[in-house]
């Protein structure tokens, strides 16, 4: 049985303690400075003590479950405090803002940190949204540092698996920005073009699956993908700018009457979709 600490208890952090209460019989602490999200997880047994400063060095993990910035402030911090030997990893979307920072703190460190990112969410964030089963089958990226070895990612894998996840995906962090940016943050930035449209209003009567599929992560948390969008900027608007165009060639191959041009881009892309399905 492990000493599991967890900072912070929004739908990431909560769904990993629910998932290690229900999954398997190590001892949870957690802390959130939402002191109501904090009492829930206490009341609902979903941790067994609050997380302090004087127990960190008791963890043999720790999670920390908050916006990059934080993340890197936390960790740079609380260094001294970890115990030696600890594995310490952040879930942040993104990983160049947080291990790029954290190198120099982390490197030589008595403890392991090591960059994950669970490739899973809601909708909906926060403590009230987190379930035990978010993570069954899903992904996770581990990103270590080119000075450390296989047996880092490994490790965080020997822990993350036990809560459900069904793949394991090593990348360095850059790989995994660029990647998130097409595959995460692009549909994000898509959705929100989308619901600004005047016709989003009188969308029920007109709308079915691809609406839906569409809109699904529109209810989005503008603190933290403003942050996302903006620290990511460099992999992000590339690939958008790339999209408009696309956008802009379907638009003027339709305004013209161009069947040709329009007929091979639909083809193409469905022979693609047709390939990674």
């Amino acid at each position: 049985m492990s000493t599991v600490g967890i900072v912070g208890l929004g739908l990431m952090g909560g769904s990993v303690a629910r998932a290690l209460k229900t999954l398997t019989t190590d001892r949870v602490l957690g802390y959130d400075i939402d002191e109501a999200a904090l009492e829930s997880a206490l009341l609902e047994q979903v941790v067994d003590a609050p997380l302090t400063d004087q127990d960190l060095g008791a963890c043999d993990v720790v999670i920390v479950a908050l916006y990059p910035e934080a993340t890197v402030k936390y960790i740079t911090d609380k260094r001294d405090l970890f115990a030696p030997g600890a594995l310490v990893s952040d879930l942040c979307g993104l990983k160049r803002v947080v291990t790029d920072q954290l190198e120099p703190i982390v490197k030589g460190a008595p403890f392991t940190f090591v960059g994950t990112h669970p490739m899973a969410g809601r909708e909906k964030g926060g403590f009230g949204y987190s379930t035990a089963d978010l993570f069954r089958g899903a992904s996770l990226i581990v990103t270590p540092y080119p000075w450390q070895d296989r047996a880092v990612a490994d490790r965080a894998w020997a822990f993350f698996s036990r809560l459900g996840f069904g793949r394991l995906t090593v990348a360095d962090p850059a790989w995994h920005d660029e990647m998130i940016a097409y595959t995460s943050q692009l549909a994000h930035l898509m959705t929100v073009a989308y619901m600004l449209d005047p016709h989003a209003a009188s969308h029920e009567g007109f709308s079915a699956g691809s609406f839906r599929d569409m809109t699904r992560v529109a209810r989005i948390n503008e603190d933290m993908w403003t942050e996302l969008f903006i620290e990511n900027r460099d992999m992000l608007c590339p690939i958008a700018d790339a999209l408009a165009d696309r956008i802009r060639d379907l638009s003027r191959a339709a305004r013209d009457g161009d069947a040709e041009t329009l007929r091979a881009m639909l083809r193409r892309s469905r022979e693609i979709k047709e390939q990674i399905s």
